[in-house]
């Protein structure tokens, strides 16, 4: 429930979406939780790649379906008692009967259903009619977790496109290949403080020299 249909307890989501304001953009993320499309952003330019907290999916997968859950899960907030819920609650897969798991990738288990094609398809198109035109690759907060789904193609696209622009918010983790290191700004700070900066036109914060070993 808190993962997925609880806002996030700071407005940092609003203010990006504040702050893009009607520009043409899309996202791509390894989050889970859903916050964009809860501040407000478009589903349709969104891509969720490692999956969704509120979808499950059959634990073998016997099939490559996802189910959404969230009125099972309001009613099992509702009707759980010391941490357990009603045994009629836990859900099992339809097909097979293997109880069902969350649609999230953690081993070779993940579900890519109908709509995840769907997402991946729409962010391709995006990159192609972008191609070679003047565009900012932001990356938010992407650590060294899963750094091949955004932080190395934002090099790639920066690197390909001279009219890209790679800027990096993180703290501790902003930095970039000196490939790239004239057109790229990387700023060591909160992501809300840099947010709150930008709104209020008074953004400060230790902005690095990208860098790495080559």
């Amino acid at each position: 429930m808190i993962n997925r249909y609880v806002r996030a307890p700071k407005p940092v989501y609003q203010r990006l979406l504040e702050w893009i304001g009607d520009k043409d953009y899309f996202i791509l993320t390894t989050n889970v939780d859903h916050q964009f499309q809860l501040a407000g952003f478009e589903k349709k330019r969104l891509f969720y790649t490692q999956g969704d907290y509120g979808l499950w999916q059959c634990s073998g997968p016997c099939h490559q379906s996802t189910y959404d859950n969230e009125e099972a899960v309001r009613r099992m907030q509702a009707e759980q008692r010391d941490m357990k819920v009603p045994s009629q609650l836990v859900p099992y897969c339809p097909h097979c009967g293997r109880p069902m798991a969350m649609n999230l990738r953690t081993d070779d288990c993940f579900v890519q259903d109908d709509g995840w094609y769907q997402a991946a398809g729409r962010y391709q198109d995006f990159l192609r009619c972008h191609r070679g035109r003047r565009m900012v690759l932001l990356e938010l907060g992407v650590g060294g977790n899963t750094p091949a789904v955004i932080k190395y193609p934002f090099w790639e696209y920066t690197s390909e496109n001279p009219n890209a622009v790679y800027v990096c918010i993180n703290t501790g983790w902003a930095f970039a290949p000196k490939a790239i290191a004239d057109r790229a700004v990387c700023i060591n700070c909160d992501i809300g403080a840099v947010l709150d900066a930008l709104a209020s036109g008074s953004c400060t914060g230790e902005v690095g020299q990208p860098h790495t070993g080559s």
